[in-house]
């Protein structure tokens, strides 16, 4: 029995000397070019959107854009393709919200939507599971500007346009960009890079197809690629959170 115990107290010390020591107090994950907005005025008059607007006894400029819904009035609008896909950031949240580093504090999201809207979040916020519960608060965010309404307590609110308010409001210490065109390093690698700074941002696209804004990769300091796969904007952010949470041992942590 005594072997055993000291068997068992060797490996548990040897797993402790996995976790990696770093700087990093809180990881900002920065969801740019969004594709959620309200539906543009220039496709208001469309058929689709006319029906759709009598369906939900809501005006055109209320509900959110959508391609499953609104792709033939879409299609003349500019990068089409590239937006209408709430359901890409509701996804990325729902990770990123229910994640162990966001339970323990230690992970910020933020939204930069196509129209530049920058959307701060509440950590601690309960996000609606179902995806057209999450269409109804998206769109009184957007509507309104803040969720809730009304009250003390801001849960999600709009901050501005301007994406120098990122840096003034949140001061990242090292912005990284993930991209198919970045250096290759594989998530724990990448998260080794992360923990070396105290407010580190990680760049993640959530929307379907096209290149990110030129005026977001201006602001980056790294750009890197996880995998030789191109990967949906959900599993990006599932892979680089479990590599953080994995080099910094975020589970012995809180034991």
């Amino acid at each position: 029995m005594h072997k055993i115990l000291l068997a068992f107290n060797y490996f548990k010390v040897m797993n402790k000397n996995t976790h990696e020591e770093g700087l990093m107090k809180q990881l900002i994950m920065l969801f740019a070019d969004a594709a959620i907005e309200l539906i543009p005025k220039e496709i208001w008059s469309h058929p689709v959107i006319k029906a759709h607007s009598r369906k939900r006894s809501k005006k055109p400029g209320e509900m959110l854009l959508d391609i499953s819904l609104h792709y033939h009035a879409m299609k003349k609008l500019k990068d089409f393709r590239k937006r209408g896909r709430p359901d890409i950031v509701h996804f990325c949240l729902l990770m990123a919200l229910g994640s162990p580093l966001c339970k323990a504090g230690k992970l910020l999201p933020i939204i930069q939507t196509y129209r530049n809207d920058i959307i701060s979040i509440d950590p601690e916020i309960r996000l609606p599971r179902n995806y057209n519960r999450f269409v109804g608060l998206i769109e009184q965010l957007l509507t309104v500007g803040r969720v809730p309404p009304v009250g003390d307590k801001v849960l999600m609110r709009v901050i501005g346009k301007d994406l120098e308010i990122i840096l003034e409001k949140y001061t990242p210490s090292e912005i990284f960009l993930l991209t198919e065109d970045g250096e290759q390093l594989s998530p724990r690698m990448l998260a080794r890079e992360i923990i070396k700074y105290e407010l580190p941002m990680v760049v993640i696209g959530a929307y379907q197809h096209g290149p990110l804004s030129g005026n977001i990769k201006k602001l980056v300091d790294k750009e890197f690629s996880i995998s030789k796969y191109i990967l949906d904007a959900w599993v990006v952010t599932a892979e680089v959170i479990c590599a953080v949470e994995d080099v910094i041992d975020i589970h012995e942590e809180q034991t």
